[in-house]
């Protein structure tokens, strides 16, 4: 299966596809067990099971035989079986045992394909690409390396959005937009100082002030009592790796973005935003068992503030999605030196596939 060729030249950045030469979120480690869990990553839908040993596999979700879903059958053993007709079929692609096969005849010569997908951070990377490209061996998963940190609290969002995933990229890179949030913002008042890109990412740093400062034990309480929280200058990063979005916020906050897009108008992505603890230096004298109890017990100690700031997001960018279905040619008045440059980066990797 092949994804569809785009011409980046000849539509706009609503209508452009993705570059399949890198590695996308399709699912969090935890919900991907024995019972398969299908996904869709591009209008390509794709069935992700752990096998007997534990391993995540992914192959096009329908069976060779009458191109049902396979998400809909079960895990036995090293095989993905599909509820039909029973059919079962190898992590490869290619068919394993029929259940009415007669004596006289040999298992069908039919192969579905077989995603190349790796397990990291908490989540399940999948490469839509072509693996037996010559530079698929040096192409790795962006990563989201303070998952395991045991100095650093992590929440996670998940956004569901009915738009193209560009809409979601522009909101994340443009800080001005802190005005939507007024019950739920981190930072205000931000100043685009610098912006710098190249063929795979755009870098955007702001000068904003945060609410928020830990330094001190006491200080963690600012997150549920805003009545604590008190204004400071604070450098926001925000860069788009494509195909996902990282921020840092000061020394205090890191927020990761990992995309995966549906279609053309619907787009999966995954928030991880994570608190530091590295003001806190006499934490690393405690016993390791320790941190990570108060690391565990921690999780998800951001989520109200993440889903109401998810909530809001969504809600205008599927109102931008609308307003372009409506009328795509009408002029859009953009006065952030970022989008550009991100529009820029979307067409570039289009062009690049």
């Amino acid at each position: 299966m092949q994804f569809p060729c785009v011409t980046p030249h000849n539509l706009d950045v609503r209508q452009l596809g993705i570059n399949p030469n890198h590695w996308y979120v399709v699912a969090r480690s935890s919900q991907v067990q024995t019972k398969p869990l299908g996904v869709t990553l591009w209008n390509h839908p794709i069935v992700l099971y752990r096998d007997s040993g534990g391993e995540v596999n992914a192959l096009e979700d329908r069976c060779p035989h009458r191109q049902v879903k396979l998400s809909h059958g079960r895990v036995v053993g090293e095989f993905l079986e599909c509820s039909y007709h029973g059919w079962q079929l190898k992590s490869n692609g290619a068919c394993a045992a029929v259940p009415y096969l007669e004596d006289n005849q040999k298992l069908p010569n039919c192969k579905i394909r077989r995603y190349a997908v790796k397990e990291q951070d908490g989540f399940i990377w999948l490469f839509p690409g072509n693996i037996e490209a010559e530079n698929f061996t040096s192409l790795k998963p962006m990563g989201v390396p303070e998952w395991d940190n045991l100095n650093y609290i992590a929440t996670v969002a998940v956004i569901d959005c009915q738009a193209h995933y560009s809409f979601l990229i522009e909101n994340l890179m443009d800080m001005y937009h802190g005005h939507l949030h007024q019950d739920y913002q981190a930072w205000t008042s931000a100043v685009l100082e610098n912006l710098s890109a190249d063929a795979n990412r755009v870098d955007a740093h702001y000068q904003a002030q945060s609410y928020y400062k830990i330094d001190k034990i006491w200080s963690i309480t600012q997150l549920f009592f805003p009545a604590l929280r008190r204004l400071h200058p604070e450098p926001l990063h925000v860069s788009y790796i494509y195909p996902h979005w990282v921020s840092t916020l000061g020394q205090d906050f890191k927020i990761y973005c990992l995309f995966c897009p549906v279609s053309e108008k619907a787009t999966r992505a995954y928030l991880v935003h994570f608190t530091s603890l590295n003001a806190f230096w006499r934490l690393h004298k405690l016993p390791i068992w320790f941190r990570r109890f108060v690391k565990n017990s921690l999780f998800g100690s951001a989520q109200r503030l993440l889903d109401g700031l998810v909530r809001q997001d969504v809600q205008m960018i599927e109102q931008e999605q609308q307003a372009y279905l409506e009328n795509p040619h009408r002029r859009i008045y953009e006065l952030n030196r970022a989008l550009p440059s991100v529009q820029q980066l979307i067409r570039n990797q289009a062009a690049s596939e």
